[in-house]
């Protein structure tokens, strides 16, 4: 039984939709008055956000509640509340194994209410558009919608967070307009499947006059993650086009090239359409950068079809790459088909497109040598400065490294979350190396 006012320390595991869930509960959480620590050890209420996307992610969410078990068991905490996918994926089998937590709630956006009234406080609903940043305060994720409607065959999203539903409009307006009072300079939007917003509650897919409202509000940069690209909107890359500070960026997670893998997968999409696709976007939008990513290993992939796949990533140029090993899940449709490829064969595939992405981005950042860029500063370690391009996601992009200035101050002087002109003077696959030109206007 809780006996002090809650002293909350929250966990959050798994993506940024995760930590905008976190940031919304934690703003809430203040409000009633409970006080919320960045030390576990200061804290009698432990809340863990979870992930259960693929297997790797549920072990490490696994991992996290057996320790909040034992921090129960010790008495340094009074009560452990379990919220997010894994919760909202197996919720009873959850409660069987580990008795010990004092609930387990779903995902953050449908249960916050309910939270709170566990903790002993209340929803505010004037709150709405409400976060406390955890990432440092010149960048925020936008959270435009919730869940899926695509069908793929190898993801649990849907099972875990339900179909698509778009956020009103108003409702984001007034989320940007408040983080941008906060001096929140880039805006990041993530959702499941960004493409798909607006359809369930105006009729059509709006996500065009969306960034066209959110560009209006003024912040330096915008960018889109996770767009879906069977059915792209095509509309939205004048948008991109057009307005200066909508970075010339796109996340767009295309899976695999070959027909029939695509066809298993439920991708709505065909080898030719997808590069067809692909030249479109980069013809609408010269100098976009295209971030994707890849699983291999899928049970309908052969030989065959992993080579194709290696001959599309050199021939598409992608300028940001990730590649994941196959995880069967359950309750998916692919999940029948078995998982027919070796782990170790999956890790050989995963490592051979790597290396050849590997190239690939050195190419690119190699041809950014001598060119002046304006670049964001998201951190100073030890008088080294850390930061950004308008080509580059936080915590999953290119960093470029600053440690001097051609202008003569150092980057100790530099100021986090401050753009400044810099000029690329080496690179590597994965980094960029620069010395400030001076400030950025």
């Amino acid at each position: 039984m809780q006996t002090r006012l809650p002293r909350i320390y929250v966990d959050t595991l798994g993506c940024s939709k995760n930590q905008v869930d976190s940031e919304v509960f934690i703003a809430q959480a203040r409000a009633n008055e409970f006080e919320i620590v960045t030390d576990i050890e200061q804290a009698n209420v432990l809340v863990i956000n979870t992930c259960g996307f693929i297997e790797d992610a549920k072990k490490e969410s696994i991992e996290h509640i057996l320790e909040g078990v034992t921090l129960k068991k010790q008495g340094k905490l009074e009560r452990l509340l379990v919220m997010g996918c894994l919760s909202d994926r197996y919720l009873d089998d959850l409660r069987a194994d580990i008795p010990e937590v004092d609930n387990y709630f779903g995902s953050s956006h449908t249960s916050l209410p309910e939270v709170l009234k566990e903790l002993g406080g209340r929803y505010r609903k004037e709150l709405v558009g409400e976060r406390m940043l955890t990432n440092p305060s010149h960048y925020a994720y936008m959270k435009i919608s919730e869940g899926c409607d695509q069908s793929c065959s190898f993801c649990a999203i849907p099972i875990m967070r339900g179909g698509h539903v778009s956020r009103p409009v108003d409702e984001l307006l007034t989320e940007a307009h408040k983080l941008k009072s906060k001096g929140v300079k880039e805006l990041v939007l993530i959702g499941q499947d960004l493409t798909w917003y607006g359809l369930d509650i105006y009729g059509k897919r709006i996500l065009a006059d969306l960034l066209r409202n959110l560009s209006d509000v003024g912040f330096d940069w915008i960018r889109l993650q996770y767009a879906y690209p069977a059915r792209f909107p095509m509309d939205i890359l004048p948008v991109i086009r057009e307005r200066d500070n909508i970075c010339n960026y796109l996340d767009m997670p295309v899976q695999h090239v070959n027909t029939e893998v695509l066809k298993s997968m439920r991708r709505g999409m065909s080898g030719p359409r997808l590069r067809e696709l692909l030249q479109q976007i980069r013809v609408e939008v010269p100098g976009i950068r295209l971030r994707t990513t890849l699983i291999v290993g899928y049970p309908a992939e052969t030989n065959g079809h992993f080579n194709e796949l290696i001959d599309f990533v050199k021939e598409a140029r992608f300028e940001r790459l990730g590649c994941f090993a196959y995880s069967q899940e359950e309750a998916t449709t692919a999940y029948d088909l078995g998982d027919p490829v070796s782990a170790k064969e999956k890790q050989r595939r995963v490592r051979e497109l790597m290396a050849v992405q590997e190239e690939i981005s050195k190419e690119h950042n190699e041809a950014l040598i001598d060119r002046v860029l304006p670049v964001l500063i998201d951190r100073i370690e030890d008088g080294v400065a850390y930061g950004r391009t308008e080509w580059d996601t936080p915590e999953v992009d290119n960093e470029v490294i600053i440690q001097d200035a051609a202008s003569g101050f150092s980057a100790r002087e530099l100021h986090t979350g401050s753009f400044y002109h810099v000029r690329i003077v080496d690179a590597e696959a994965y980094d960029l190396f620069g010395t400030i030109e001076g400030p950025a206007a």
